[in-house]
């Protein structure tokens, strides 16, 4: 019972920080059973069994909160199922020697490029509202989807910040969008999962306690996304995705015991200057007289007000 309260508690901040964020449920879902001890290819199809749920509990949730572009939901969601299903049924054929490593490197390099994608930007780029290109969202929906399934993570690393980094979306609509389609990603991983697995060897208790805190925490996050900096909550959560999985990379790469020590204490500085950077950079932009005309010479409407950290 105590560890089933306490993966419920896991799939609730799990949760808040994807529904806020448009990505790390599954990241921070999977590098908590790998602490424990779970397989990885069984860890991954935990959690995108109970991402089936929580994934379609946080688009009902996005979509009364109008964050959800729906022109784009099948256009990402159908390649990145495909990829999900095909991620799926690779991890499955390795062994959990093999599979550890692999998991290990995939999430700790998508914490890496988060807090480096948010953190460390300097100017800004004004929203102009356009559709994204479907030659663009296929192969992102295919790449984000085999990479997730694979890692029990990447969905929202991959989507979210690519989409950020066009311009053409609204912070909340590319968490919305991005947090809905991934549905279509869950249900196609998790079908990969049960064909190469028997019903037997897959933790439905872990199953439950994800799906339960995911589904409580899903209209909350709904809320929270459209009142938070998209700068400061992309810091965030890739200081958190790099700590969570230090643990594991360091086994993946060959270091263990103390070593560990200087590298948590290093990455925790690291984070914590990177978020003190992102606070300045957000005040400094809220304080400035920031204008932008309602539409641009072709006639396209602009979002007066809202900036999109770009790449040094």
């Amino acid at each position: 019972m105590q560890n089933f309260i306490l993966l419920l508690l896991a799939g609730t901040v799990a949760q808040l920080v994807d529904g806020s964020l448009g990505m790390a449920f599954g990241v921070t879902s999977t590098t908590l059973l790998l602490l424990v001890g779970v397989a990885p290819v069984l860890a991954s199809t935990s959690v995108h069994l109970a991402e089936v749920g929580t994934c379609l509990a946080s688009g009902i949730a996005h979509w009364k909160f109008g964050n959800v572009d729906k022109s784009m939901i099948l256009w990402m969601g159908i390649p990145g199922g495909i990829g999900a299903f095909v991620g799926a049924i690779f991890l499955t054929s390795l062994s959990a020697d093999v599979a550890k490593p692999v998991v290990a490197v995939i999430l700790f390099s998508l914490g890496v490029y988060i807090l480096i994608r948010f953190a460390f930007t300097r100017g800004r780029k004004i929203i102009i509202k356009r559709p994204i290109p479907k030659a663009l969202l296929i192969p992102l929906g295919l790449v984000g989807g085999t990479i997730d399934a694979i890692g029990g993570g990447g969905w929202g690393p991959v989507g979210t910040t690519t989409l950020l980094s066009s311009g053409r979306m609204e912070p909340r609509m590319v968490v919305g969008t991005v947090d809905t389609s991934e549905f279509i990603v869950a249900v196609c991983a998790s079908v990969g999962f049960l064909l190469g697995l028997s019903m037997a060897e897959i933790p439905w208790l872990i199953v439950g306690a994800l799906l339960i805190g995911g589904v409580i925490a899903a209209p909350i996050a709904a809320w929270i996304v459209r009142h938070l900096d998209a700068r400061i909550l992309g810091t965030a959560v890739g200081g958190w995705i790099v700590l969570t999985n230090a643990h594991t990379f360091l086994d993946a790469i060959g270091y263990s015991g103390d070593v560990g020590v200087p590298v948590y204490a290093t990455a925790t500085i690291l984070w914590l200057t990177a978020l003190y950077f992102a606070i300045s950079s957000a005040r400094r932009e809220r304080t400035q007289v920031f204008s932008a005309p309602e539409h641009d010479s072709d006639g396209r409407s602009v979002v007066s007000g809202i900036a999109v950290s770009e790449v040094s």
